[in-house]
């Protein structure tokens, strides 16, 4: 086989947070979920952000990037949804993610109302 063709010579080697995880993963309390760490994921979706989210996205991991964490964005996002599950099992309705939620479509409705509403600008025609 000709050089540079064919299957690649590059090993993949483990990073550090591979090497020094737990060869054994740490017991899960009944109010917490684990996020998994860095593998390979088959499952996949997509989430579309604003400018301004990304960018805290980005400050986030970059904040926790100073107390010594090093991950990247995809583990951020789903170490945050694990948290927001487990707050969503322990909590229900209280929880964090439904009382955010409720108070979007809470507002959303309110601004719908108010669309509704004819205002002293807004021309008749009969």
């Amino acid at each position: 086989m000709a050089p540079g063709r064919g299957r690649s010579r590059r090993v993949s080697i483990p990073g550090v947070a591979e090497l020094l995880r737990p060869a054994v993963p740490l017991p899960v309390t009944s109010d917490e979920r684990q996020a998994t760490g860095r593998e390979r994921h088959d499952q996949k979706i997509t989430v579309y952000l604003s400018a301004n989210e990304l960018l805290d996205l980005e400050h986030a991991r970059l904040r926790l990037r100073r107390f010594g964490f090093v991950l990247d964005r995809g583990r951020l996002v789903r170490e945050a949804i694990a948290i927001l599950l487990a707050d969503l099992d322990a909590r229900g309705k209280d929880s964090l993610v439904a009382r955010r939620i409720w108070s979007s479509q809470d507002n959303a409705s309110q601004d719908k109302d108010e669309d509704a509403v004819p205002s002293l600008r807004t021309p008749f025609f009969f």
